[in-house]
């Protein structure tokens, strides 16, 4: 696949709009978080998008350095505690909801570091053929992959509503394809293809409408 602006305007325009149909269905404010996923991955495509066509003329310069920085908040701020936080808010099953607060809890513990490390330290990101690298942290703490995957991945893999699990096993999945094949653009590339994967919670809510399903464990 061919990573470029084009690609990243397309799948923020995707996103976005299901973000904008996922959002006329909230019923309750609880599922609000849940529903302004697709939205913010659309931005976030967006910002990046702006980057592609950003790097090739000011590669140093201060948009380049805004964007590449609100794009990293989104990718290592916003996405540890948002995840987490959107399946804590939906869940009613207690169990389910205490194992999902610890996945929350340690992703708002990486995010502030990924803030801290922001704020401490120069990101840039450049083009390497057919994807933006960025550049990371001088040092990470112990299990800090770790932290960070249990809060995006495996919360939203402990709901008790089946298309938010298999929301949560597309970001997973598509973590393990992106560290066997793109490596070095991790960021860059987990994020495409989770916003592509986030229009399935416009299907939750739809799957919600149409059955009225009860938030029970397999529906």
């Amino acid at each position: 696949m061919c990573f470029s602006a084009t690609a990243s305007f397309m799948t923020a325009a995707f996103a976005g709009a299901a973000g904008i149909v996922a959002l006329t269905r909230v019923n309750r404010r609880e599922e609000f978080p849940l529903a302004a996923i697709p939205l913010a991955f659309a931005t976030q495509q967006a910002l990046e998008g702006l980057l592609w066509l950003t790097l090739p003329t000011q590669p140093h310069g201060p948009a380049q350095s805004l964007l590449t920085t609100v794009f990293l908040l989104f990718a290592k701020v916003m996405w540890p505690v948002l995840t987490p936080f959107a399946a804590w808010s939906i869940e009613p099953d207690r169990t389910r909801r205490r194992l999902i607060g610890l996945c929350l809890a340690g992703g708002i513990a990486i995010a502030a570091f990924f803030l801290w490390s922001l704020l401490a330290n120069v990101h840039t990101a450049r083009i390497d053929g057919r994807h933006i690298v960025y550049s990371s942290e001088p040092w990470l703490p112990p299990f800090s992959v770790v932290t960070y995957l249990m809060a995006t991945c495996i919360a939203p893999l402990l709901s008790s509503y089946l298309l938010v699990r298999v929301l949560g096993a597309v970001v997973t999945l598509g973590s393990f394809v992106t560290y066997l094949f793109y490596w070095e653009a991790f960021t860059s590339v987990w994020c495409f293809f989770a916003a592509a994967g986030s229009v399935i919670i416009v299907f939750h809510f739809r799957r919600l409408a149409r059955f009225e399903i009860s938030p029970l464990p397999g529906r």
